[in-house]
């Protein structure tokens, strides 16, 4: 069944009212960072170590990075709002002006970022226009006094104390 345009927009519209953060997800791709941000981040499981990002099914990145032995999950923190608006581009370089570390192994991480997740592609689901990517948590890195970027009603925000 077709969904009237303006049920799509008051359907987007919804969804942005939940609060989410907002991730990088790069690795090494023939030498090359290539990498998206991804707002849909979940974790899954402790045993075995699991998150969930979303993915769209028109995405150009996810077949590139899919095949990665590595990827590196970085939780962006509050300054990194342009460094996610870079990532998230269509075309043209997505590093520029982003700074970034490879690690051994291929996965890539954004500097200062609030938490790094060292993870392997583990499984795919479809769902709909978009596809359940599982990753497998190798390794990690939290720096909890870093506070997240935080994306609400399409606006990249703060975490404010209560």
């Amino acid at each position: 069944m077709q969904q009237a345009a303006e049920d799509v927009a008051a359907l987007r519209r919804t969804f942005g009212c939940f609060p989410s953060g907002v991730t990088a997800v790069c690795a090494l791709i023939d030498g090359v960072p290539a990498g998206m941000a991804a707002s849909s981040f979940t974790s899954v499981s402790l045993a075995p170590p699991l998150v969930s990002i979303c993915v769209q099914n028109t995405s150009a990145t996810w077949p590139r990075l899919r095949s990665a032995p590595r990827l590196g999950l970085s939780v962006l923190a509050e300054n990194h709002n342009e460094a996610c608006l870079r990532l998230s581009r269509k075309e043209g370089d997505r590093f520029d002006g982003v700074d970034w570390e490879p690690r051994p192994g291929g996965g890539v991480f954004v500097l200062d970022a609030a938490a790094w997740l060292d993870c392997r592609p583990h499984e795919e689901i479809p769902a709909g226009d978009h596809l359940i990517v599982l990753l497998e948590v190798l390794g990690l890195l939290a720096r909890p006094e870093t506070p997240p970027l935080v994306f609400h009603t399409s606006r990249f925000r703060r975490l404010a104390p209560v």
